[in-house]
């Protein structure tokens, strides 16, 4: 007698890892056009929200950490968008 099981054994083994790096790439690339679109605009954008910090003065430590910390957002948007469109 012989086990017929309705789920061949095919289904169950696990994937290459050729296809799961070609996953990986796919959705990579899927991902990165849209990542540096919006890390373009947010660089190009933000320098307008430092002015009225900077026209407020930056002595409140709280308005000082804000600028640090859009400063440095810009920056990665700046490092991640810098391709685009190109």
């Amino acid at each position: 007698m012989s086990n017929h099981s309705p789920l061949s054994n095919e289904s169950l083994t696990p994937s290459s890892p050729e296809t799961e790096q070609g996953t990986v790439r796919t959705v990579l690339r899927t991902v990165t056009g849209p990542a540096q679109f919006l890390s373009f605009w947010i660089a190009i954008a933000l320098p307008f929200v430092h002015l009225p910090l900077l026209a407020q003065g930056l002595g409140d430590p709280a308005v000082t950490l804000t600028f640090l910390t859009l400063l440095a957002v810009n920056v990665l948007a700046l490092y991640v968008g810098h391709d685009y469109n190109q």
